[in-house]
């Protein structure tokens, strides 16, 4: 699969404009990464069809064109912008738990245990009853079947994910609900009056005049996907405000590394005070970004359709791991826990003829499923522009996962050399922030008349008070 090709594929999935598509310009072949999947079509095109929508919810204000352009290379390090990122000219920031990893099971199979969050970690080691480390874990895997493991900890509401072959997860009803859904949704939900692009006051600060001005985003998600998406609508030109909830736990380098460009502020949902809070937000919100497992918002009343009723027009994006229907849509997962269920890690492992499983060499499905998230949205904002309505926008990792695997395979592809952050110097710069100064991956994607960037450097959980500016 070319980059081209999917990128058309994304595009005409969307029902935009064909013509629009002449207007990019995509430099690059795969591998560019060691793996036998088209990991650098997969960047390329998700990046791309971003920027093209950027250009052209542009275009709806200031009737103009602009070429988009993207190289693999940049695109490539955009997927992988939380392992460059440094922090004072420091070593690369732990991303994992230790325990977190592969490990064989007493009947020969492989798990991978996700343990990133400190509760998921204590709730694995007592349904294994062992203690912290990876020996005493390793040692009590050996004593459970490969399947019953998975299943426990699922029922357990932990993270974790049986290696399966390509073959054995196809057969698997997850699977089968999956193949039956596009790579992703947006449905119109409600009515409302067409909202065309705002314009900014004449005395608006330099550089207003960029595709989301004016577009206001709430962003309800962590780790990597969703944060993805709302960074990707920040260096656009969009005002998006991230809330998290004081007892939620994060990972500190990917609160710095996906933050670039946005605003935070603390909202506690379990009180009516903080509901109230977000509501009065969400009332003058454009996007409502979110990637909590389906329904568990609609549970506290920030469903699609309360959302749309309270407040016509908005656009609601729903970002998950393994999509919205068949027996695992509640099951918790990540990226690499997906990998590991749907057969990549298996094959990449085969191609490399290695003891162990392997993934992608970059969180690939996070990052692509972040892209399509903001790509969604940018769409569904032209929508809500030109016909009015509101909207939802939905996107998962499976799904996206699917795709790539549908790409087909690179019969050498692992033979490609790895990528350092000396190799992608050029695809980074630094800013000053109350964390220090931070080295961090630029957008990828280029816009010929209004480029992409990040107005205001990343900031502390909470640093910012819940109302917009």
């Amino acid at each position: 699969m070319t980059p081209e090709l999917a990128l058309k594929h994304i595009w005409t999935l969307a029902g935009c404009d064909p013509v629009a598509l002449h207007a990019v310009s995509l430099a690059g072949a795969d591998p560019g990464l060691p793996s036998v999947y088209h990991v650098g079509s997969l960047a390329s095109s998700t990046i791309a069809a971003t920027g093209l929508a950027a250009a052209e919810y542009w275009r709806l204000r200031s009737g103009r064109r602009q070429r988009v352009s993207v190289q693999m290379r940049r695109a490539l390090a955009a997927f992988r912008s939380e392992r460059y990122l440094r922090i004072d000219d420091g070593p690369p920031p732990a991303l994992r738990d230790p325990v977190t990893g592969f490990y064989e099971t007493g009947d020969g199979r492989w798990i991978q245990l996700h343990t990133n969050f400190a509760h998921h970690l204590k709730g694995v080691l007592d349904v294994l009853g062992c203690e912290n480390g990876r020996e005493s874990v390793a040692a009590a895997i050996r004593g459970w079947e490969g399947a019953t493991l998975d299943q426990t900890l699922a029922d357990a509401g932990l993270c974790a994910a049986l290696i399966r072959t390509p073959d054995e997860w196809a057969a698997l009803e997850q699977a089968k609900a999956i193949a039956r859904l596009p790579l992703f949704e947006i449905e119109r939900i409600g009515d409302a009056p067409a909202e065309p692009p705002r314009h900014a006051d004449a005395d608006a600060e330099p550089g207003i005049d960029r595709p989301l001005a004016c577009v206001r985003v709430l962003d309800l998600s962590r780790i990597i996907a969703g944060p993805v998406a709302g960074r990707a609508l920040a260096h656009h030109g969009a005002d998006v405000m991230t809330i998290n909830g004081p007892h939620l736990p994060n990972i500190a380098p990917l609160v710095i590394d996906n933050g670039r460009g946005k605003r935070s502020a603390l909202v506690d949902l379990r009180d009516a005070a903080g509901c109230e809070t977000l509501r009065g937000l969400a009332r003058d919100a454009d996007v409502f970004l979110q990637a909590y497992r389906p329904g568990a918002l609609a549970a506290r009343g920030f469903g699609p359709d309360e959302l749309a009723r309270l407040r016509p027009g908005i656009v609601y994006v729903s970002v998950c791991a393994y999509g919205y229907t068949g027996p695992w849509a509640q099951r918790r997962g990540f990226d690499s826990l997906v990998q590991s269920a749907s057969g990549i890690a298996w094959t990449e492992r085969a191609a490399a003829g290695s003891a162990e499983p392997r993934h992608l060499p970059c969180q690939a499905l996070d990052h692509a499923t972040g892209y399509l998230a903001a790509f969604g949205a940018m769409v569904a904002l032209a929508r809500r522009a030109r016909e009015g309505g509101s909207w939802h926008v939905k996107v998962s990792l499976a799904q996206t996962g699917r795709w790539l695997q549908s790409f087909g395979l690179l019969a050498d592809g692992q033979q490609a050399p790895e990528v350092s952050l000396d190799d992608v110097r050029d695809c980074v710069a630094s800013v000053q922030s109350e964390f220090g100064r931070v080295l961090g991956v630029q957008p990828a994607e280029e816009l010929e008349q209004t480029p992409a960037f990040y107005a205001q450097p990343p900031a502390r959980i909470g640093a910012h008070e819940a109302r917009w500016t």
